[in-house]
């Protein structure tokens, strides 16, 4: 893996679990129930809450309620633009596997899915395309769950980086870390967004409990400049912009963990993609680290994964941060069972804060079962569901010891 040919050929691979992602995203067709469900839930008055209501860091621990909070989690990708139904059905299923935190988008830029667009145009924030999303972090107060929010992608799905480079006139993907005026386009998107009020529960998105973390994005790469600097200087500059804004909240980078050891024969080792992870994770305003991993994609095997997490762990709790396995996934379904009860063991027995599986669906509006896009969904009740539910049971068993 020493020769660009190969690390080309990484790319384009690695691409291809966004592709259904974004073929989704442009197939949605326009949603006539949009504004007609605006008025269905009655807002809940907005309540003074206290710190302890917020997760928040002690050292490498995550804490809620004064006390150390460990989880198993999941992801999903359609609950700001998919039916109150569909999101409904998640949500509930990830409670019924106790599973304590969801990842999902918050962000939809330029095109519009199922007639919802958080942003068609830089600086157009249209309140009609955040109900869903609204509606999502209502459900989530209520059913107990926490959320981990990720405000753009290096994706294209749902619009991303690239849709701020076209907007401005740029040339390549990485000027978006650098371009001045996509980077104050991006910093306007985050102060509405945390200013916005949700119509659900009278409050700012900035005030939500059931908000656990701002992320500053999905997988950010750079490739243009290996060292990781500019991934570093940007995620620096937005991280402290939102703590400016938000000393309440969570902030993550949202990447998939890259070491940036020069010579290194490993690609997710040697800065091949722009990324520092021991630099980022150190941030002062970063609160803890992300990694992901999908061996079928990567070229890598199941055992490397186990490394991967240990590595992570040792090298986040040396900083004085908490560690989360946000994403991974393994598609072959004869062997997954094995293998992710393999992972999840050495999330525990590492001492990892939490993990996220990718990708928990549900229901469509037919009753029929959201497709297997990417060949990682997860369905509730499911063998699969049954060990990730039996390790969400062992985190938070875990959770609980009173943090001084």
């Amino acid at each position: 893996m020493a020769d660009g040919t190969i690390y080309s050929s990484l790319t384009r691979r690695l691409s291809t679990r966004r592709e259904f992602m974004r073929n989704t995203a442009i197939a949605g067709v326009a949603a006539t129930a949009g504004a007609s469900l605006l008025g269905q839930i009655m807002p809940t008055p907005a309540l003074a809450d206290s710190r302890f209501d917020f997760v928040d860091t002690c050292g490498s621990d995550f804490t809620l309620g004064n006390k150390t909070f460990y989880f198993g989690g999941t992801n999903n990708y359609y609950l700001h633009y998919k039916s109150h139904f569909m999101i409904d059905d998640v949500l509930q299923n990830a409670v019924a596997m106790g599973l304590g935190v969801v990842r999902l988008w918050g962000f939809l830029d330029g095109q519009a899915s199922d007639g919802f667009v958080m942003q068609p145009q830089p600086g157009v924030y249209p309140e009609d395309g955040y109900e869903r999303f609204d509606y999502t972090v209502w459900k989530a107060s209520q059913l107990g769950l926490k959320l981990v929010v990720t405000l753009t992608n290096n994706w294209d799905a749902f619009g991303g980086m690239n849709q701020y480079v076209s907007w401005f006139g740029g040339t390549n993907h990485d000027d978006f870390y650098t371009k001045p005026e996509i980077k104050q386009a991006f910093k306007n998107y985050i102060h509405n967004f945390l200013h916005r009020h949700n119509r659900y529960t009278n409050r700012k998105m900035m005030d939500e409990t059931a908000i656990m973390t701002w992320e500053l994005a999905n997988e950010p790469r750079c490739e243009s400049d290996k060292s990781g600097d500019t991934i570093v200087n940007w995620a620096h500059e937005m991280s402290e912009y939102i703590k400016d804004l938000d000393h309440r909240h969570l902030v993550a980078v949202g990447d998939e963990g890259f070491y940036n050891y020069p010579g290194n024969p490993d690609w997710t080792r040697n800065g091949y993609s722009g990324v520092d992870w021991k630099r980022l994770v150190a941030l002062p305003g970063i609160d803890y680290g992300t990694l992901h991993f999908y061996p079928n994609d990567w070229g890598k095997d199941a055992d490397w994964a186990v490394q991967w997490i240990q590595d992570h762990i040792q090298d986040g709790h040396a900083a004085g941060k908490p560690v989360v396995v946000e994403e991974f996934g393994w598609r072959d379904l004869a062997t997954r069972d094995e293998i992710y009860r393999r992972w999840t063991d050495t999330v525990y027995q590492a001492g990892g804060n939490g993990d996220q599986f990718w990708i928990l669906t549900g229901l469509q509006d037919d009753g029929a079962l959201y497709p297997n896009y990417d060949g990682y969904r997860v369905t509730n009740p499911s063998s699969t569901a049954s060990v990730l539910a039996a390790h969400a049971a062992q985190m938070k068993a875990k959770s609980g010891r009173l943090v001084k």
